[in-house]
């Protein structure tokens, strides 16, 4: 089959596209997938180039929460995955052929479904969906039939941004009527909170910039903040609130930018009737925020670090996208065999971009990738 193969740490040169590569052969409890399309998320960036440092600021390294480094090389990246079931291994009914549906990406350590403490993805500690076909467990490969939903749209709307974006809400226990500031809110995870704040009966504030306001309000957010200007961004988001403050902050974005969001939050502690709560699952900004700790502990700020999510979490995320409760936002899709210049276009993304790129195998281009090509794609 056709794949792109990661061959090691560093740039988009280490992305090799190879087309003799081995078609995966479905285990015990497995489905074997013909790939129509991938969501591309930012740490597939990260992880190739090893920016997940967890002691030292300047480690060049992947995650390791298990204990020990599970990305190898070479690996297929891509962690969610929209296809056909075409084959079944042991144990798994053969009615399963056919099915359409997308990826649960987790690698999770054990069969509970309310906790994963130590995360891992398809496409990291296991190969994902940058290829023509891959081997995964039935049980997390939902059958999603939607025939209002493309391919590619259900790609964009894979567990790695949407199931992120609900446990950051889930662990920082969001309520309805409560007003929650979203962080990088044109992203994949960005424009999934503010669906799914909708969704909870939350009020969402989006930080973007100006020119993406008009997509975000469309998509439900309550009111959009322009992230510049940083000496008044916390007046802005009163302005926004009618003075009230921010009852949650989801934080995708870091560095200098974290203190401002607490400001949003402790304004008026009289005023609240919860505590103020920070869920961070991006450092978009930075790796590093310079934060008084008077401020969190005299403030009661609760801090909530969030990777991933749970078996729980993606079962219910399933049922509202069967439901038409959320929908895609799908900025463009590019061939698998073009992934070099979709991660440079990811990257160096202008002011247009919004939502999330999906990759296509370029057997599969003309049904499911041609129609939202980008018009500037060779």
């Amino acid at each position: 089959m056709a794949a792109m193969l990661l061959t090691g740490h560093g740039g988009v040169d280490r992305l090799v596209y190879r087309k003799d590569v081995s078609v995966p052969q479905p285990g015990p409890g497995e489905v074997l997938v013909k790939v129509t399309a991938t969501a591309k998320n930012n740490t597939d960036r990260k992880a190739r180039e090893g920016l997940y440092p967890t002691k030292d600021k300047g480690e060049v390294t992947s995650f390791a929460m298990g204990g020990s480094p599970t990305l190898t090389f070479p690996r297929i990246q891509g962690a969610d995955i929209a296809g056909r079931v075409v084959a079944v291994g042991d144990g798994v009914a053969p009615s399963r052929i056919g099915e359409r549906g997308l990826l649960d990406f987790n690698l999770y350590a054990d069969q509970r479904p309310d906790i994963n403490l130590t995360p891992d993805y398809y496409g990291h500690g296991a190969d994902g969906g940058f290829a023509e076909y891959v081997a995964v467990p039935s049980g997390q490969f939902h059958h999603v039939p939607n025939p209002e939903l493309a391919d590619a749209e259900l790609a964009a709307m894979g567990m790695c941004s949407y199931q992120t974006a609900y446990h950051m809400m889930t662990s920082a226990r969001v309520a309805a009527g409560e007003r929650v500031l979203v962080t990088g809110a044109s992203g994949g995870v960005g424009t999934a909170l503010i669906q799914l704040c909708r969704i909870v009966g939350a009020i969402p504030y989006a930080v973007s910039q100006p020119d993406k306001a008009d997509a975000l309000l469309a998509l439900g957010a309550e009111a959009v903040i322009d992230r510049g200007d940083l000496p008044t961004f916390v007046d802005r988001v009163l302005e926004a609130t009618a003075g009230a403050p921010i009852d949650a902050v989801m934080d995708l974005v870091g560095g200098e930018m974290t203190d401002r969001f607490i400001d949003t939050m402790i304004v008026d502690m009289a005023g609240r009737a919860t505590y103020p709560r920070l869920s961070i699952a991006g450092a978009s900004g930075g790796n590093l925020s310079e934060i008084m700790w008077t401020r969190i502990y005299l403030y009661q700020v609760q801090i909530f670090g969030v990777s991933h999510g749970t078996r729980e979490e993606a079962e219910q995320l399933v049922a509202w996208i069967r439901a038409g409760q959320l929908r895609p936002v799908l900025h463009a899709a590019f061939r698998l065999s073009a992934l070099h210049e979709a991660e440079r276009y990811f990257v160096n993304r202008g002011s247009n971009y919004l939502g999330k790129i999906v990759i296509v195998p370029d057997s599969e281009w003309a049904e499911h990738g041609a129609p939202y090509a980008l018009q500037e794609q060779p």
